[in-house]
């Protein structure tokens, strides 16, 4: 397939399917192996089309799948070199890695991948934004504040997958333990609604096509909340889907 997909979405575990005309990528796995398989045939790719994973960073709603996916599927990993250690210590077992540098761009095979540091409370965690003949996707989630080095790489982009993790209150309301609600709000957290649609709105232009909301807390969010939000900000003219844990979003085929 010559598109995106976001496969799932959320904190039981995360992962996009990304392909060119030659090259078929997942970004992050944070699914088992079964479950990635399952969700690949909807789209009628299987684990052995896989030419790498791109991970980035270790939590493990983001890594989980890699022992089946990596190890036992030889699939390579590109990470940063950080990130790649905490997955060796993770794993116990070496995958095949392949290193690239936190802000610098690289190609592998057809696709232009630069990976750029956003704000979260692990070891080097990267956004993405891949490019492929003239078409740009940008890929941020898992951050608690939008840097200007996040709006600079956000703001040329053809389609747009972004962070709406949260609404304060219901963040406050929740029955979780301080820590957490401290976690989740701070710098090096996670993004809300509010700040999801402040950076939308300072990242959106003219030839921008789709925008995909992404990393929705199941208990601390609800789906129309983060579009309401979104949509005050930006209007109506662009079409904004949900990613969902279970069933992630629909394809967009590039064209």
């Amino acid at each position: 397939m010559y598109g995106f997909c976001p496969l799932a979405s959320g904190s039981k575990g995360n992962c996009i399917y990304f392909g060119s005309k030659k090259t078929k990528l997942l970004i992050d796995a944070g699914l088992s192996g079964r479950a990635t398989a399952q969700k690949l045939a909807s789209l009628d790719i299987t684990l052995e089309d896989i030419d790498a994973i791109l991970i980035s960073h270790d939590h493990v709603d983001h890594i989980q799948g890699l022992k089946t996916l990596a190890l036992r599927h030889n699939i390579p990993i590109l990470a940063n070199a950080e990130t790649a250690k905490s997955i060796y210590q993770i794993l116990k077992e070496c995958p095949q890695f392949k290193i690239f540098e936190t802000g610098e761009p690289f190609e592998f095979q057809d696709v232009f991948i630069h990976p750029f540091s956003v704000q979260h409370d692990t070891v080097d965690p990267v956004a993405f934004t891949l490019q492929v003949d003239k078409i740009k996707v940008g890929i941020c989630t898992d951050l608690g504040f939008p840097t200007t080095l996040v709006k600079k790489h956000l703001r040329d982009c053809d389609y747009l997958y972004v962070e709406a993790n949260h609404e304060p209150s219901m963040v406050h309301a929740c029955s979780r333990p301080m820590v957490y609600k401290q976690r989740v709000l701070g710098r090096n957290g996670h993004l809300s609604n509010e700040a999801c649609a402040e950076l939308l709105s300072e990242v959106v232009h003219s030839d921008l096509k789709h925008i995909y909301l992404a990393h929705l807390s199941q208990e601390c969010n609800l789906p129309q909340r983060a579009l309401e939000r979104v949509r005050a900000r930006i209007g109506d003219t662009l079409p904004i889907s949900i990613a969902y844990q279970e069933h992630g979003a629909e394809a967009t085929a590039f064209v």
